[in-house]
C-alpha cells in the first residue's frame, strides 16, 4: 500500500448552538487504504463526513488534499476533488439501466445529443477493470442489493473518485451479498482507491480496516493500526469510560407474572429466523442489535403489519393469528420507528390524530361523536403533558418530543395488554426522553407488557427488565439476571460476546 497521505483534516471544529459537535478533530486517510471511522451515536462521525463532502462548512481547522490545502464549500467542490459518498439509502432510479444511472448528470453529449455508445464503452471498461458482475444495459430494479451497491460504486468511479465514503454499506445486505461487497472493497484498495468505512458491525470493521479512527463526544479518541486492534479495547474507547454502576443497567430479573405474549420459531425470509420469546405482564422486554438485525421486522410481524411465513403466537395462552385487526381487538398498541410517515398525520390536529386509533370508541351508527372526539383529545393532552397544551394544534408543528408524546398518547386511552414500541426517542431532546421513559415505566407498573426495540444502548439499560440481543436475524444473547453493561451489549451485538467474556475471564 502506498503510504502517502491522500488527505488530512487538521483541528476541525463544528459548533451547533454553542455546542461543539467537533472539537479540534484530526483525521487522515492514506492512498489505497480502508480507514474505518467509529464512534457511538452522536460521536461526530456524520458531522465530520458532512464537512469533508461539503454539506456543512467547518467552523475551524484545515483540509489538505495530496499535500495542498483546499476549501470544500459545497458537494460540487468535494466531487471535483474526487470525493464520493455511498449512503445507506441507495440513490438509484429503478427503471433506468446501469449505464443511465451511472452517467445521470454527467452525460457525454455533442450538439444536444447524448453519446450513448461512448457512455456505454466507458462503463463497460470500468465494469471489466473491477470485475463487477453487471451488464451496462441491466435495469436496476432487476438487480440484487449487492449489485445495486456496485452501481453506486460505479457512479463514484465514473467521476474519477479517489476517496469513497461508505456509510453502513452492509446494513441491508445478506451475508453472501456482504462478501461480494468486501471483495469489491479489496479490489478498490488494490487499484489505489481509498475507502472511509462507517459501520456499527464491528466484526467486519476489524476484518476490513487498515486503520481505525475512534471519535467520542466530538473529539478524537485515538487512531489504531490493524495489528493493534483489540476488540474489547476499541469498544471501551468508543464508550469512553471504565464501566461502573453509572453506566450499567438496573439488575435484570426474569418476571414471574403471567405470560401476555409468547412467540415460537417465528420466521420471515430475509429478515429473521428461529425467534422465540415470552413477554410477561408488566415486563419491559427490549430487543436490541445492529441495523439490519431483524428487530423492527419482528415487531411489525407480531402486530400484523408485515407477513410471517412460519411460527406460532399465543396471547394469554390462546393461539393468535397476527393481523392488525386482531392486534387491536386483543389490546395491542404499536408505535413505529418512523413517526413522521407512519405514526401521525402532520397536517391533522392532536385531536384528529388521537381519534384515528380510537374511532371504534368514538363512533356510533357510522357517525363520529364530535364531543367525545374533542374530550379524548383534551384527555391525551393532559395525560402526556403536551406543550403547547392545545389539542387543536397541527401535530406537524410540534417538537419531535411532543410529536412522540401524541403517538404514544393515542394508545394510552385504550385498554392495553401489550404495547410494541420501535425506537421511542430517536431525534428527541434529553428532557423529552426522560418523559417518554417515565410513560413507559408507568405503563409497565399498570401491568401492560412492553416489547421495545432500541439501538441506543444507554436507553436499553435505562428501561429494560430483560434484554434480547439480535444479530443477522437471530437471537444471540439474553440478559435476564444481574447487572448488564454497555460493553457486554456491544460485544454481543457485534459478534464478539464470547471472545470478550473469555478475555475478561482470563484477566481474573
Amino acid at each position: 500500500m502506498d503510504n502517502t497521505m491522500l488527505f488530512e483534516m487538521k483541528g476541525i471544529e463544528k459548533i451547533f448552538s454553542h455546542v461543539h459537535a467537533l472539537n479540534k478533530v484530526d483525521f487522515q486517510v492514506k492512498k489505497g487504504e480502508v480507514h474505518a471511522l467509529l464512534g457511538e451515536n452522536g460521536a461526530g462521525k456524520s458531522t465530520l463526513i458532512k464537512i469533508l463532502t461539503g454539506v456543512y462548512p467547518k467552523d475551524g481547522g484545515q483540509i489538505f488534499m495530496e499535500g495542498k490545502e483546499v476549501e470544500i464549500s459545497s458537494t460540487h467542490d468535494a466531487a471535483h476533488l474526487g470525493i464520493a459518498v455511498i449512503f445507506q439509502e441507495l440513490s438509484l432510479i429503478p427503471t433506468l439501466s446501469v449505464y443511465q444511472n451511472v452517467m445521470l448528470g454527467k452525460e457525454m453529449s455533442a450538439f444536444g445529443f447524448i453519446k450513448e455508445k461512448k457512455e456505454k464503452k466507458k462503463i463497460e471498461e470500468l465494469i471489466s477493470y473491477y470485475g463487477f458482475s453487471l451488464g451496462v444495459n441491466d435495469i436496476v430494479e432487476t438487480l440484487s442489493l449487492a449489485q445495486m451497491q456496485m452501481v453506486e460504486i460505479l457512479k463514484a468511479l465514473a467521476s474519477d473518485a479517489k476517496l469513497i465514503v461508505m456509510d453502513e454499506p452492509t446494513a441491508s445486505l445478506s451475508s453472501h451479498e456482504s462478501e461480494l461487497l468486501f471483495n469489491i472493497i479489496h479490489q478498490l484498495r488494490k487499484k489505489g482507491v481509498s475507502i472511509i468505512y462507517i459501520s456499527h458491525r464491528l466484526e467486519e470493521v476489524f476484518n476490513l480496516s487498515d486503520r481505525i479512527t475512534v471519535l467520542r463526544d466530538g473529539k478524537l479518541e485515538g487512531v489504531i493500526e490493524k495489528e493493534d486492534i483489540v476488540p474489547s479495547q476499541v469498544i471501551r474507547m468508543m464508550i469512553g469510560k471504565e464501566l461502573s454502576e453509572a453506566t450499567a443497567s438496573r439488575p435484570m430479573k426474569k418476571s414471574q407474572e403471567e405470560t401476555v405474549l409468547k412467540v415460537n420459531n417465528l420466521y420471515s425470509p430475509g429478515s429473521f429466523r428461529h425467534i422465540s420469546f415470552e413477554v410477561k405482564r408488566g415486563e419491559v422486554l427490549v430487543l436490541t442489535g445492529l441495523v439490519g438485525s431483524g428487530r423492527t421486522e419482528i415487531l411489525r410481524s407480531v402486530f400484523g403489519a408485515d407477513p410471517l411465513q412460519e411460527g406460532e403466537i399465543w396471547v394469554e395462552g390462546k393461539p393468535y393469528k397476527a393481523s392488525i385487526k386482531n392486534a387491536l381487538s386483543q389490546g395491542f398498541g404499536f408505535i413505529p420507528e418512523d413517526r413522521r410517515t407512519q405514526g401521525f398525520s402532520p397536517l391533522l390536529s392532536v385531536t384528529k390524530n388521537v381519534a384515528i386509533t380510537n374511532y371504534d370508541k368514538l363512533s356510533s351508527g357510522g357517525f363520529v361523536k364530535g364531543e367525545k372526539e374533542r374530550a379524548l383529545g383534551q384527555q391525551v393532552v393532559e395525560m402526556v403533558d403536551l406543550r403547547p397544551a392545545n389539542p387543536e394544534v397541527a401535530v406537524g408543528n410540534l417538537s419531535g418530543g411532543n410529536q412522540q408524546k401524541v403517538v404514544l398518547g393515542k394508545w394510552l386511552t385504550r385498554e392495553l395488554k401489550l404495547i410494541l414500541i420501535d425506537e421511542p426517542t430517536v431525534g428527541i431532546d434529553i428532557g423529552a426522553k426522560d418523559e417518554i421513559y417515565e410513560m413507559i415505566e408507568k405503563l409497565s407498573k399498570q401491568g401492560v407488557a412492553v416489547l421495545l426495540v432500541s439501538s441506543d444502548i444507554a436507553e436499553v439499560l435505562r428501561v429494560a427488565h430483560r434484554i434480547l440481543v439480535l444479530r443477522e436475524g437471530e437471537i444471540v444473547k439474553e440478559f435476564c439476571e444481574g447487572v448488564v453493561t454497555q460493553e457486554e451489549i456491544l460485544m454481543a451485538s457485534s459478534g464478539f460476546g464470547e471472545e470478550g467474556e473469555e478475555e475478561e475471564n482470563g484477566k481474573e
